[in-house]
């Protein structure tokens, strides 16, 4: 409930205050994968997941995992699962402040637009370590083994730019996934042993279990705000130079 509140509260709280502005033309809201891609369906390499996905709460609270990555129901890891039982309340905030806010902005008639981003990574403006950056600097920072699980990057410059193109264009509607690449942690691994050659990283899976799948996520409608994506492998390493410029790590 700590993070539902917050999120579903105060999401409708400042919708109900643009509601009461003439002025305000547009809303854009900052949503999150995890509204988008928890439907209970198969996630599977052939699966192409765009804006039409939203994600179920009831599946999102029924999948209930320790906070060891157990599974209680028996149900299949997914992408979305680092390694914490924090994460099925926060894909559970998330979907249902998404899910009220379309709601609302029907209700009331207000233009709203949703970006609906992955991993958001790339250079740190503020000094404290956010929950995205986090995953960079748990793969570097002498871990002995990698997470089962696949990490759908994006840029915050990316993002940032997607959220001013949906504010300005005046077709922008609906919702906007942003990912620029699903990685599963080995994939991600690799691109940073080529980065940062001397650096020792996890080469072993944290279980022994088949890799998670990294799903594909669809870039047409993101494309058409007139994003181009920043290259996975730039991201990765502006998050690493950055985690080293703000003491996070040194090597």
């Amino acid at each position: 409930m700590k993070l539902i509140d917050p999120a579903l509260k105060g999401t409708i709280n400042v919708l109900r205050s643009c509601a009461k502005v003439v002025s305000v033309k547009r809303v854009v809201l900052t949503s999150s994968m995890a509204s988008v891609i928890l439907t209970g369906k198969p996630l599977t390499p052939e699966a192409l997941v765009d804006e039409n996905w939203f994600s179920d709460p009831v599946w999102c609270q029924e999948s209930k995992h320790d906070c060891s990555g157990n599974h209680a129901n028996g149900s299949e890891p997914h992408l979305w699962e680092p390694y914490s039982c924090i994460w099925q309340w926060y894909m559970l905030s998330k979907t249902l402040a998404e899910e009220a806010a379309w709601k609302f902005s029907k209700e009331n008639e207000i233009d709203m637009v949703t970006i609906n981003p992955g991993w958001v990574i790339g250079p740190l403006l503020q000094p404290t370590l956010n929950l995205s950056a986090e995953q960079v600097l748990n793969l570097i920072n002498g871990a002995q083994t990698f997470p089962n699980s696949s990490y759908p990057w994006v840029d915050v410059r990316d993002v940032a730019n997607a959220h001013i193109q949906a504010y300005e264009i005046p077709e922008a509607n609906g919702r906007y996934c942003l990912v620029e690449k699903n990685l599963h942690g080995s994939e991600t691994l690799k691109i940073l042993r080529r980065l940062y050659p001397d650096l020792p990283l996890p080469e072993k899976c944290a279980d022994d279990k088949p890799y998670v799948p990294s799903v594909r996520v669809s870039q047409e409608k993101a494309k058409s705000l007139g994003i181009q994506f920043t290259p996975v492998e730039v991201s990765l390493k502006d998050t690493v130079e950055s985690l080293k410029e703000k003491n996070f790590v040194s090597f």
